[in-house]
């Protein structure tokens, strides 16, 4: 099991890295999208390379994000249901989830994507849009992000594995989220120093 956390940190660490830098790029397509305005405005011209390179570059941080949302617990949950039940049996439904349903939707995407850009790059297919650009750079955000995507969903697996066996943290709370008992701690310290300060006045 060891060996496996260690896995699981690395893959934490490689889409903590990759949601970290993917900010620049939402950055860029903003840069972007304010220079083509402002030509657009003031010279009365633009260019279709300009808007789809914006796609692309929202395309890449929306699909390489994808990890780092799953890492960080971002990603929509409907947890009417499961909230109220037991924790182990919630961490047993993330399991059947990330085995059963992430691990094989991203192999399908996977399987289906590699192939189509290869085939892209070999045939370098351009966008129909005049002065539009090269395609496969942006198909290529589909294989990379749903790779960035199965792995975490695999460490999530392994620290929910980990926890049911009693060697890890629960891993349902948000990164600096504070356990039941961390803060039924925290409580009980606020209420022993209130309780002392009357009694140092007096």
């Amino acid at each position: 099991m060891q060996g496996l956390l260690k896995l699981s940190r690395a893959i934490d660490w490689l889409n903590a890295q990759v949601g970290k830098y993917a900010i620049w790029i939402i950055l860029a397509s903003t840069a972007i999208s304010a220079i083509n305005a402002v030509v657009r405005k003031v010279f009365n011209t633009s260019s279709n390379a300009y808007l789809e390179v914006q796609w692309y570059l929202f395309a890449w941080s929306f699909l390489i994000a994808a990890g780092f949302t799953l890492l960080n617990r971002e990603h929509v949950r409907i947890d009417v249901l499961s909230s109220r039940l037991p924790k182990r049996t919630q961490i047993w439904i993330d399991i059947v989830g990330f085995a059963f349903f992430l691990t094989p939707l991203c192999i399908v995407v996977l399987n289906y994507t590699v192939p189509m850009v290869i085939q892209q790059y070999q045939s370098g297919e351009m966008s129909g849009n005049p002065g539009g650009l090269i395609r496969w750079p942006v198909w290529l955000a589909l294989p990379v992000g749903f790779t960035l995507l199965m792995l975490q969903g695999w460490s999530e697996l392994i620290k929910r594995a980990a926890f049911l066996k009693g060697q890890g943290p629960d891993p349902t709370l948000k990164l600096g989220e504070k356990t039941a008992e961390e803060e039924l701690a925290e409580v009980l310290r606020e209420r022993s120093r209130d309780a002392a300060v009357p009694a140092q006045a007096r």
